[in-house]
């Protein structure tokens, strides 16, 4: 595949599987344009053009032109300085690395990351949350994130794989995607009725039972473990968790348990006080699944795949099936 094949795959597989629909998705690149169209002159210079055609600032292609043949690349979850040297001496030991996939954004992938919680008031939407009021409550939560990446250094791993000449690419959300359609149609097929059942089908998925192998598979609190589940959500895509004020909205529109990554103590306990349930699914876990997802397209077009930095590889077939390796 050529590097710009791969970057155009991971957004139509993002598509795909938006928990949003495409009609919500196609809203929201109309209102990129629109924002375009609002700015000053000065600022049109400066606007990301992608971002009217791409609806997920966290996949971008950083360094390599999108013509670039690609016969194998080195995948992770975090590909850090670190991991980029550590590309470089694959290669220096003979092993056939054209590119490096990252799925957690770098550059002005992470520091715009808050751009990408907009989606999250559209998902929200889906479960009756009128848009006015999640994007009222998101607002704050999005300064927050914005300014908690506006003073780091972004650029490092970009800057050390464009010094060593390695095409290097995130797909962030479209795997977030990937990963909640997954799960969302494995739990609307197995019907679980109490929570305990949520986290038993969360078992049957490989990166689930190695990652508690290691001692971070799926949780929750065992005394709310025979509780009736009720409506299930599986909240793993938007960049990051969500504000404090929406648990409330969601408990009113039906949501009774929340299947996701990772939750801090401050929401996971607003979330308690409304009466929804928290199964916690595992974090590099969760991202593996819906990377995993990705690269089996990828190798399915004869990409060979290196994976480290955490990533559970798993393969299956285009209709989501395991393959036995």
């Amino acid at each position: 595949m050529k590097l710009g094949e791969m970057y155009e795959t991971a957004i139509r597989m993002g598509i795909e599987a938006d928990p949003r629909g495409r009609e919500r998705v196609a809203r929201s690149l109309a209102m990129a344009e629109r924002r375009y169209e609002a700015l000053p002159d000065y600022l049109k210079d400066l606007f990301d053009d992608e971002e009217l055609t791409n609806p997920y600032i966290d996949t971008r292609i950083y360094v390599g032109d999108r013509d670039t043949e690609v016969t194998s690349i080195i995948a992770g979850i975090d590909m850090n300085v670190g991991e980029v040297l550590l590309t470089d001496r694959l290669r220096e030991k003979g092993r056939r690395i054209d590119a490096i996939y990252t799925h957690h954004p770098e550059g002005m992938a992470l520091s715009k990351l808050d751009r990408v919680m907009e989606m999250q008031a559209e998902v929200w939407e889906t479960w009756g949350v009128p848009i006015n009021v999640g994007e009222s409550v998101m607002d704050e939560r999005r300064v927050e994130v914005r300014r908690r990446f506006m003073p780091m250094n972004v650029d490092q791993a970009i800057d050390a794989a464009g010094l060593l000449g390695i095409p290097f690419f995130s797909a962030h959300t479209p795997t977030d995607n990937l990963v909640t359609s997954f799960l969302s149609r494995l739990l609307a097929e197995r019907e679980p009725l109490l929570v305990d059942d949520v986290r038993r089908v969360l078992f049957e998925v490989p990166e689930y039972r190695t990652a508690a192998a290691r001692g971070a598979g799926p949780y929750v609190v065992e005394e709310k473990a025979g509780k009736y589940a009720g409506k299930v959500w599986v909240d793993m895509t938007g960049g990051t968790e969500g504000p404090v004020p929406i648990m409330e909205k969601l408990a009113d529109h039906g949501v009774g348990t929340i299947v996701g990554m990772h939750m801090s103590p401050e929401l996971r306990k607003v979330a308690e006080d409304n009466h929804i349930h928290v199964v916690i699914a595992g974090h590099i876990s969760s991202d593996s699944v819906g990377v995993n997802l990705l690269l089996d397209e990828y190798e399915r077009h004869g990409v060979q795949i290196v994976p480290t930095s955490g990533l559970i590889r798993v393969r299956r077939d285009a209709e989501w099936k395991l393959i036995a390796d």
